[in-house]
């Protein structure tokens, strides 16, 4: 049976230490976070970043739309936060109404209060190679990762999943500790292939059951950033029963790659906040 890659744990070294700077230095940290609609599952991120933030240190303030808000009202207030002196970290939870482009509203968050790092600024420093500030999953699995200290050198990591927030910068994170990297996506043929030849394995689509036992080879060390909710319940992309019994090492779901992404905004925040001291 693996052993459990318990992000819980990690993440809340994580917070502590987090704390412990704000502490220390004083910080007046404030984040904001912008939610739009009534999605129960933004809804439970947004809580959990909440109850992190106070165990962090950090003020949170919450901006709430109905999910019929108009886009330029939301890129409205954005630009209210961006010139608000007190705050300093700034989060839109996603997904959005299809009627509001993610990518807009993103655009339109100041690259200095860009806690998620989705911003074009920040994003051209990870192809730069300057991870300082990263997106929030892909900083949380590389965290957990020398957590327990598991190297990447030389290892072939498969990715599963393209995404802006995970896939991606996450490739760059691997390469840059000299892993060899393959991503793969929904129009990857013959998935399977692909997966069988990881060291290190990491999903992050959103598909119940998608990578079964079969699909992987013994030893093969897994990291589940998939979300999906069904009946109540929460599972990842990774048929945890089967695959741990050939896994040297596999993160649970829940209570891996999601208490690290928290962790993760958390330590962004503080970043930023670190970066405004420089340039004052």
């Amino acid at each position: 049976m693996a052993e459990l890659l318990e992000g819980k744990k990690a993440a809340d070294k994580i917070i502590a230490e987090v704390s412990e700077a704000v502490k220390r230095e004083k910080c007046n940290l404030i984040l904001a976070v912008v939610l739009v609609g009534d999605d129960k599952a933004s809804e439970l991120y947004v809580k959990k970043k909440e109850e992190a933030c106070l165990k962090a240190g950090i003020a949170s303030i919450k901006r709430i739309l109905p999910a019929d808000t108009q886009e330029e009202k939301l890129l409205s207030m954005i630009r209210g936060l961006n010139e608000n002196p007190l705050v300093g970290a700034i989060l839109v939870q996603v997904p959005l109404p299809e009627h509001i482009s993610e990518k807009r509203v993103m655009r339109e968050i100041s690259p200095q209060k860009d806690v998620d790092c989705f911003h074009p600024e920040n994003t051209a420093k990870l192809y730069e190679g300057d991870f300082e500030l990263a997106p929030c999953t892909p900083r949380g699995i590389m965290d957990l990762i020398g957590e327990y200290g598991i190297s990447l050198e030389g290892k072939h990591v498969v990715i599963v999943g393209r995404s802006n927030a995970v896939g991606k910068p996450l490739a760059l994170m691997m390469l840059a500790k000299n892993a060899t990297v393959t991503v793969a996506h929904s129009k990857t043929k013959n998935l399977a292939e692909h997966t069988k030849m990881a060291d290190i394995l990491v999903c992050a689509v959103g598909k119940r059951n998608l990578i079964t036992a079969d699909m992987v080879k013994e030893g093969v060390i897994v990291i589940d950033a998939g979300i999906v909710r069904e009946g109540g319940k929460v599972y990842g992309d990774v048929e945890f029963e089967g695959v741990s019994k050939k896994a040297s090492r596999i993160t649970p779901v829940p209570g891996g790659v999601g208490p690290m992404t928290i962790a993760g905004l958390m330590k962004n925040t503080l970043i930023l906040y670190e970066r405004k001291k420089k340039w004052i």
